[in-house]
């Protein structure tokens, strides 16, 4: 793991599956980790395991669909921290719902919680981080590839991308570096058991033969936050077991 001691990194939407991974793999690469979470209590666990591994970690609630919200967020953060190294965007919803029944109202929501979230969090962290900061949008796979039921879902992280893209652009003479980490099919406790059919296509479609894991999208964020990528902005760095090497006809 690259050494991240001394710095301080916030990780959006750490209470869940990807989320816990990513917070857990900062910690173990020495970074302070700021668990946020939208429902009080919903990450407490997550900062305990990385305290009894001698990690540093503390847990802070916001609602990332109000852009004060956000901008409190990092404040607080870097209040605790006494500093703010990175930033990793990983909040946000995936519901799923044929185009034909979405409403307006559900389209606003998909994109308030995982485009806008990101586009305020970047924006408050920004003030704050120093030459070598990081931030990393939580993509997938299908922005470029999307599922039945996923058109909302497909284009917010597609807009992520670009979202990323731009800040890079902008944010690049300060020295702040932005990218994108697009995952694939991640595994959680109980998945192949309530998809079988779907895990089991992965597994086949997949050069490596598995499901990613929440520590495999962990470590992509650790590297783009690293010394490491210090020359890497504006990149999005597929975390896919090589399924997108498929020819698609």
């Amino acid at each position: 793991m690259p050494d991240l001691a001394g710095t301080v990194t916030c990780v959006t939407g750490a209470s869940g599956t990807i989320g816990r991974g990513i917070a857990r793999r900062f910690a173990e690469a020495g970074s302070a980790v700021a668990v946020h979470h939208r429902r009080p209590g919903a990450a407490e666990d997550v900062v305990v395991a990385i305290e009894a591994a001698g990690g540093r970690a503390r847990a802070f609630t916001a609602e990332l669909t109000e852009d004060s919200a956000c901008h409190a967020l990092l404040d607080a953060v870097a209040e605790w921290g006494g500093r703010l190294d990175a930033l990793v965007n990983n909040a946000g919803v995936q519901p799923v719902e044929a185009l034909a029944d979405l409403t307006a109202e559900r389209w606003r929501e998909m994109l308030d919680a995982t485009l806008t979230s990101a586009f305020s969090c970047t924006q408050a962290a920004a003030r704050l981080l120093g030459d070598g900061g990081s931030v990393t949008h939580i993509a997938s796979i299908e922005a470029r590839q999307p599922a039945p039921g996923h058109v909302h879902y497909s284009a917010a992280k597609a807009a992520l991308v670009m979202h990323a893209r731009g800040a890079a652009l902008e944010y690049g003479p300060r020295g702040i570096r932005v990218n994108t980490v697009s995952p694939g099919l991640i595994g959680r406790p109980g998945l192949e058991q309530d998809w079988p059919e779907g895990a089991g296509r992965w597994r086949r479609a997949a050069p490596l033969g598995r499901l990613g894991t929440p520590e495999d999208v962990g470590n992509a964020c650790v590297f783009l936050a690293s010394p490491l990528a210090s020359w890497i902005t504006g990149h999005d760095l597929v975390v896919d077991g090589g399924v997108t090497t498929h020819p698609t006809w």
